[in-house]
């Protein structure tokens, strides 16, 4: 097809501005050559990648693919370049996640993964779609809540943990004061959807019992919303830890399934410590289950041991009060038999 890297350098650069006239400044070259360059990669591919009409530009289907995998393969490229020349540092291993990454896991595990891999700094990023950032090369690993489409050959995931589900209601609140709630307590609500959260949709509730729903578009704005009474909301615990909110009060759901946390990695990893994160992540999040599992029967037997302790005394209690009624009635048997010698 003889298909050039300034083709894919063009492509990219349209992708990701936006605009012709935004890709033509970045490439530092004019519109009318930009145009040319992607006329003459659609001509040698046989599709068309971009559609444009007199207001607006959007990538096809075979286009965004593309615009992927170019970024993935200019990264290559740059790198073994650089590595040629010997001018390759070691990179950092790049992180990414949505909203919450492991809740109260992440950052512990962090930094035990910076203590035992001085030489490897794990640089973190947020991104509302962090499949893509894999797809395009632009992150090494990335949690994900919810699997990756499964027809997708450029990704690998493996489930690390689950995640109970909670839901957000505001302060003051008629259900705040709860230990917990049932879906059906949410149902008569409306719940607010993050668009960049997608473990809740209304089709977590039966059909038929389903809430209204409303849809923002971030985290904040996520929030900000259950703050001010105008909707509750449905989360994984992950945002519990990640998100705390003065006007929100977090809640376990008891009846609602349980959410999977995933990290995902390319097929083909661009970074040598991919698999070692992936494996530390594996590890400390099993010590993690292990040690709470063992927290919680020390409390168990904790408090087993008190109420053994408070039967005792309660047990005690009652003896010394049957030996003081005891001591009375023969002491009151004695003096009736006294009187009688008299």
């Amino acid at each position: 097809m003889n298909v050039e890297l300034r083709h894919l350098r063009a492509l990219a650069a349209i992708g990701d501005e936006g605009t012709l006239t935004g890709a033509a400044r970045a490439l530092h070259i004019t519109q009318p050559a930009l145009s040319r360059t992607l006329a003459q990669l659609e001509q040698r591919l046989g599709v068309p990648l971009v559609e444009r009409t007199t207001r607006s530009l959007r990538l096809t289907g075979p286009g965004e693919r593309l615009w992927e995998s170019a970024h993935r393969i200019l990264g290559q490229l740059d790198d073994a370049l650089a590595d040629a020349a010997g001018q390759l540092a070691p990179r950092p291993l790049r992180l990414a996640f949505a909203w919450a990454a492991v809740g109260s896991h992440t950052v512990p595990l962090l930094r035990d993964w910076r203590e035992r891999h001085p030489e490897v700094p794990v640089h973190i990023r947020r991104a509302d779609d962090p499949a893509a950032l894999l797809r395009r090369g632009e992150a090494d690993l990335v949690f994900l809540r919810g699997r990756p489409a499964p027809d997708d050959p450029h990704l690998v995931h493996r489930a690390v943990t689950h995640e109970r589900r909670m839901a957000a209601v505001p302060v003051g609140h008629p259900l705040a004061d709860r230990a917990e709630v049932a879906l059906a307590d949410l149902g008569a609500e409306t719940v607010a959807l993050c668009a960049t959260a997608a473990t809740t949709s209304a089709e977590l509730w039966p059909a038929g019992r389903r809430p209204r729903t409303v849809t923002v578009p971030g985290v904040d704005e996520w929030l900000t919303t259950i703050a001010t009474g105008a909707a509750v909301g449905v989360t994984a615990e992950g945002t519990v830890h990640q998100h705390p909110h003065p006007g929100v009060r977090y809640l376990p759901v008891r009846d609602a399934d349980p959410v999977t946390v995933h990290l995902a990695w390319p097929a083909r990893p661009g970074h040598p410590s991919t698999d070692a994160f992936r494996r530390h992540v594996e590890s400390h999040l099993a010590e993690s289950r292990l040690a709470e599992s063992h927290l919680a029967e020390s409390h168990v037997v904790e408090s087993r041991r008190v109420v053994e302790s408070r039967l005792a005394e309660s047990n005690l209690a009652e003896s010394r009060l049957a030996g003081s009624r005891l001591s009375g009635s023969r002491l009151a048997e004695h003096g009736g038999s006294a009187r009688a010698g008299r």
